[in-house]
């Protein structure tokens, strides 16, 4: 590879074509001689790279250009008298000299009325080269930006259509084209124009250059995700994949129409949808909290979803600054005083410049913002990675590096300004907490300038807790996936991609932006003046934007399962076998926790032991007392039954009424047996005297479900009410009645067909026959949380082992994850066939379906695993052992199945 890159044109500008050329010299004794190298033809400039590269490249921008033409015989006889080919001479009035000796440095300039004369190794081509450039020196030469910005569009076009993909590029001749169509490739600050092309196997784009190489292909196999990108504040970007979670991708496209972006997203989705599970927001947090992600994975794909793309520096991934103490000489990371505020984005750090901005705020006519500048643009990315990626910095800025007193001198100067500086509010990014320290090194030798007192730029200065810049990065490493940060970082989320990041949670949080920066507030086809548009999106690739938004609801904080800090390489699909967590061998409660893990990591190799057909109808409700012995059931067919785990047989039949059972609980201590009816009310049955004990005549309609927890009873009805009973058990003899006190009362909108209580208790899930999931405070008896979650019945709803999450399933088919703290609705899963039941610990479940199958659900992947053929008819309710290792199932078909765990 030369040392030509797209980064030596202007911002937008365009390569066209090279061709191979000599620069003309002549020295003192008018002798000629050549210099070999290729010759450049771009929309605004002409560049011409030696192959000796101790030569600087030319380049002369048309405009500064004062003939452009072929020289004639007989012209310049003094320079050229044995002129045997047609050439090419342009006269210019100032010239750049770029990488002079291979050094990348700012560039030169030559200023002053010169020329140089180039022969192209194809003369027949110098007419064409004539007539193209001087074409694009008339589109330079326009008074208006906007008008030479449709112009070069115009000449880019006509090329796009005079040529076509070639066909000869297939990877394999078999290959079937199924779309083709003209986009741009792009990288950091430039675009590339050429022909795209998707077949049965793969994607191919090919530049109208041929530059840096004919093809690039990517293979549809190795893709693992796509993104549609919002490229210059329009919906015609698409970034592909073919790793899990690197930081850049493989190829970046951009679009002349949305149409065209989206026919071939679609195309690689439907494509993908065999191969890999689509990862979506709500996916990828789930994944977070139960801690199979870490911090910076997260925020990396977080970052992805937001349009944030390393190949595009107005929309670079954004990282939070995590550490604040840049000047101790050890470094704690165990104190909250080492960290910044996560809760409050930078500008609102400090409180006195803070005050100051809000003055001006409350002053200002609309539209207001508080911060004049953004946290992330091309030139705060550039600021830190200037030392490894120095020409784009001279791309940006003209060919020249910033003033070696602003430039990333001090990692201790940055924060220090960051935290006082009138317009300084930038975060960080990926890098800082990468693996590779070459940003804070000034390994190329790079001259940067002095600074005030003759210092030379060098080395970023570290702060003194850092031994050197792997040690700085291991660091910043260790504190983002700190427990502090990790406790902390849903705050920040809110901020950059959620719901503190625009309206009014936005302004309570000090946290506004100018409105340009936001989606949705520019429509580029509204305004009409080309040369408006051109300077609105100038402006944006020069101030940033901010992130699309992701969450409208608070992010729910993160569920920390061990104390250590999560590893980089953390597999975004570790089996529930492997789940983080550490067991002592002494303790009987780590012991079963594992055994459950255990269980749970082999759920996909259930067996049926046994199967019994004891009902007339559908199977409602399972139950089983504590020692495992009896097993008892509720039916449509208005009977509770009783049945020998042990003995595999029948022992008891007992009808309360008519109608049907719809549920069944055993209290503690196996004497007595709970039945909700849909007679209205809930039958108590003594187990030891074999009768039925008492009625509780509860509700206006059919008790669809009833829980127990700590001598509370709630109980669920399709009059649209739960009530909440105090109820204290009758002795052992059954002689005495059980005292109901009704403790609450709570209304809902529709009527109610399931409920959940958490482990202790204190909260209830309730799901109504409209598809609406509530979450309760019973010792206040009020509403935490509504969801409208199901489109029809809500079948089942219960929480998760730790009662961080609540999963529910419906009548749509679909599972639904809801987190319990912020009632947001983390996770939403499409089975396609109803869902009746299930259990499951946090992260993996098994459920039953309408075909009879159970189906085991990876909720952190977002796939059915598993699919375990049971019933013949729908599976209405599930029954699982403490243990995790024992299931019994009810079904339509009548029959209840015993199923084990083969290990």
């Amino acid at each position: 590879m030369g040392r030509f890159s797209l980064l030596l044109l202007d911002l937008e500008e365009y390569f066209f074509e090279q061709h191979i050329a000599s620069q003309i010299f002549q020295d003192t004794e008018n002798r000629e001689s050549k210099c070999l190298g290729s010759l450049k033809i771009c929309s605004k400039s002409l560049i011409f790279e030696p192959d000796d590269t101790c030569k600087p490249i030319y380049k002369i921008a048309l405009r500064d250009c004062s003939k452009i033409d072929e020289l004639e015989m007989g012209q310049d006889e003094l320079l050229f008298k044995n002129k045997k080919q047609r050439r090419l001479i342009v006269l210019y009035n100032q010239v750049y000299l770029i990488k002079e000796q291979n050094i990348v440095a700012a560039y030169k300039i030559e200023r002053g009325k010169n020329g140089v004369v180039f022969e192209l190794e194809d003369s027949r081509r110098v007419d064409d080269v004539v007539q193209t450039l001087l074409q694009l020196q008339r589109a330079s030469r326009l008074d208006k930006l906007g008008d030479q910005t449709a112009m070069i569009t115009a000449i880019l076009q006509s090329r796009l259509a005079r040529t076509s993909f070639d066909k000869k590029s297939f990877q394999n001749l078999l290959e079937i084209s199924n779309m083709e169509c003209e986009a741009e490739m792009v990288t950091p600050l430039v675009t590339n124009p050429g022909h795209v092309c998707i077949t049965d196997k793969g994607l191919y784009f090919q530049p109208l250059n041929g530059y840096p190489k004919p093809v690039v292909h990517i293979n549809l196999l190795d893709i693992r995700r796509i993104y549609k990108r919002r490229h210059m504040l329009m919906p015609v970007g698409l970034e592909v994949f073919c790793t899990e979670n690197d930081l850049c991708s493989d190829i970046y496209l951009k679009f002349y129409n949305s149409t065209d972006r989206d026919d071939l997203y679609y195309y690689i989705a439907a494509y993908l949808e065999n191969h890999v599970t689509e990862q979506t927001a709500d996916s990828y947090m789930l994944q977070w909290q139960m801690g199979q992600i870490s911090n910076y994975q997260y925020l990396l794909h977080l970052n992805n979803l937001a349009d944030r793309s390393c190949n595009d520096l107005s929309q670079y991934p954004v990282f939070p600054w995590t550490i604040a103490d840049y000047t101790s000489s050890d470094l704690d990371l165990t104190i909250p005083e080492t960290y910044r505020d996560l809760s409050k984005p930078i500008g609102a750090l400090n409180n006195e410049r803070l005050e100051r901005l809000l003055k001006r705020y409350h002053e200002m006519p609309d539209p207001k913002f508080i911060y004049g500048s953004h946290y992330s643009s091309p030139g705060y990315v550039l600021f830190y990675l200037v030392r490894i990626a120095p020409e784009y910095m001279l791309c940006l800025q003209n060919g020249k590096f910033d003033h070696a007193d602003r430039m990333f001198n001090s990692i201790a100067d940055t924060w220090r300004n960051c935290l006082e500086g009138v317009t300084d509010f930038k975060e960080l990014t990926p890098e800082f907490y990468g693996n590779e320290s070459g940003f804070l090194l000034n390994m190329m030798h790079l001259d940067l300038g002095k600074r005030q007192g003759g210092k030379l730029v060098d080395d970023v200065e570290l702060p003194p807790w850092a031994s050197d810049a792997d040690h700085f990065l291991k660091k910043n490493q260790e504190a983002l996936e700190s427990q502090y940060v990790s406790d902390n970082l849903h705050e920040w989320i809110n901020l950059i991609f959620g719901c503190k990041q625009r309206g009014n949670e936005a302004v309570a949080a000090s946290n506004v932006f100018h409105p340009v920066t936001y989606e949705g507030e520019v429509d580029l086809n509204s305004i009409e003046d080309p040369d408006q548009k051109v300077a609105m999106l100038t402006q944006i690739l020069e101030f940033g934007q901010t992130p699309k938004q992701l969450f409208t609801k608070p992010h729910p904080k993160r569920i920390v399962t061990n104390s250590k800090s999560m590893s980089r390489s953390s597999s975004l699909n570790v089996s529930t076998a492997e789940s983080p967590g550490s067991f002592s061998e002494e303790s009987f409660e780590d012991l079963t926790e594992e055994s459950k893990s255990l269980a749970w990591g082999n759920i996909t190799r259930l067996r049926i032991e046994s199967g019994h057909k004891i009902h007339k109808e559908s199977v409602t409700g399972i139950a089983v007392s504590c020692n495992g012995s009896s097993v008892f059931t509720t039916s449509q067919d208005s009977t509770l039954k009783m049945f020998s785990a042990n003995q595999k047989s029948l022992q008891r039949s007992v009808s309360f009424s008519n109608m049907a059972l719809s549920s069944c609980t055993v209290l503690p201590g196996d004497t007595t047996v709970m039945c909700s009816s849909w007679d209205n009310n809930v039958y108590f049955y003594s187990i030891a005297f074999g009768r039925r004990q008492d009625t509780l005549m509860g509700h206006d309609d059919a008790v669809s479900k009833i829980q127990w927890c700590n001598n509370r009873l709630c109980t669920a009805s399709w009059d649209s009410t739960v009530k909440v009973w105090n109820c204290v058990p009758a002795d052992v003899s059954g002689t005495k009645r059980n005292n109901f006190d009704l403790l609450a009362e709570l209304e809902h909108e529709a009527g109610v067909n399931t409920i959940g209580l958490s482990s202790d208790g204190s909260i209830m899930v309730s799901g109504t026959k409209e598809g609406a999931v509530s979450l309760w405070d019973l010792g206040s008896a009020t509403m935490l949380h509504q969801v409208p979650c199901h489109n029809g019945t809500v079948y089942e709803a219960a929480f998760s082992p730790d009662n961080r999450h609540v999963l529910s399933t419906g009548e749509d088919g679909c599972l639904k994850v809801i987190d319990v703290q912020t009632g947001m609705l983390i996770s939403s899963l499409p089975s396609g066939e109803v869902q009746r039941c299930f259990c499951w610990n946090g992260h993996t479940v098994l459920s039953g379906n309408d075909s009879g199958e159970l189906l085991v659900w990876d909720l952190l992947g977002g796939r059915i695993t598993e699919r375990v053929p049971g019933h013949s008819d729908a599976v209405t309710c599930i029954w699982m052992n403490d243990s995790c290792n024992t299931i019994i199932t009810g079904g339509m078909d009548r029959q209840i199945l015993f199923w084990k765990l083969l290990y």
